[in-house]
């Protein structure tokens, strides 16, 4: 399980969305009666649009051509990580920037939130300018604890569908920990070096400019990413962090060139983070039916690994 990350959700540029929530009492405190496992088998089902604009403008950011893209075509299977923004209130807005717990998430008031990992398999192309459903069901809700001491981990099993049926199937992994005090730094261990040899790295600047507008695509409001008084004082990182979800989708991209064969499932894993204004290397190379993506910072640490399985593959 990695250690403190950037915080990542599956966000989007949203059109319209439906929410209809199976739960019970909205946002109550953790206390000898009620545990984290009394969230366990909530639902929560989400619409939204596949809209143009926003696979246009996503392809921008990634530095690709926008208008190769069409109403009608089928969208990139990992760019689905820009759909289902949260549409939360400003006034359920928490100190963090995301949105409160304690309605379909455990309620973790004064945790911080960092993204672990996600799983996904994909079944069939979602196809641009269609609309498409997400059932969402908490998993997973245990307490944890670990080098830098004791979490909450929490697992979100997502199912996407298409007007012509289930289109993929994630497992989201989300780790809460207890604050840091005001003006400490967070306990963070020195990235493990990669053993493996890359056949091909792409050298990516983590600038604001470029992080902000995922940001902003995906309605991600989580102020680590852009308030450094607060990623600093408060959640106790040296810079503004990296964008874990954007950290994916980057080193996707620029495997994509080298993949044989479309992407049939994701395995990814965030291992320490990334901050703005650093020069990484995505790092990739193909094994048999499965290409191993990696991040590396500055000093060559390993900080976030996508495994890829392509179509075909035995099972």
């Amino acid at each position: 399980m990695p250690r403190d990350d950037e915080a990542f959700g599956i966000a989007g540029d949203i059109i319209r969305a439906d929410v209809a929530i199976k739960s019970t009492p909205r946002r109550r405190p953790l206390n000898d009666a009620v545990s984290t496992t009394d969230w366990l088998g909530r639902t929560r089902r989400d619409e939204d649009e596949i809209t143009l604009g926003a696979i246009q403008r996503l392809a921008a950011t990634l530095d690709q051509d926008p208008s190769v893209f069409r109403r009608g075509g089928d969208m990139p299977e990992s760019w689905y990580a820009i759909l289902f923004g949260p549409i939360a209130r400003e006034s359920t807005i928490g100190p963090d920037g995301h949105p409160e717990t304690g309605d379909f998430l455990p309620p973790l008031h004064g945790t911080r939130r960092m993204f672990a990992g996600r799983r996904t398999k994909f079944v069939k192309p979602l196809v641009i300018g269609e609309t498409v459903t997400r059932v969402s069901t908490v998993t997973r809700a245990e307490p944890k604890s670990g080098r830098t001491g004791p979490f909450t981990l929490v697992t979100v099993t997502h199912d996407i569908s298409g007007p012509s049926g289930l289109a993929l199937t994630e497992e989201q992994d989300l780790v809460y920990r207890a604050g840091v005090e005001a003006g400490t730094a967070a306990s963070q261990r020195e990235a493990a070096k990669s053993d493996d040899e890359p056949a091909w790295a792409k050298p990516i600047e983590l600038d604001p400019v470029l992080v902000f507008r995922y940001c902003a695509l995906t309605f991600n409001a989580h102020r680590i990413h852009y308030d450094l008084p607060y990623a600093r004082d408060v959640e106790g990182y040296p810079a503004l962090v990296m964008n874990g979800g954007l950290t994916a989708l980057l080193l996707i991209e620029a495997a994509r060139p080298h993949l044989p064969r479309p992407i049939a499932a994701l395995a990814i894993r965030a291992m320490s983070p990334l901050f703005i204004g650093q020069r990484i290397s995505c790092n990739g190379r193909l094994a048999g039916d499965a290409a191993a993506l990696w991040a590396s910072g500055p000093d060559g640490g390993l900080a976030y690994r996508v495994d890829v399985t392509l179509a075909g593959a035995a099972a």
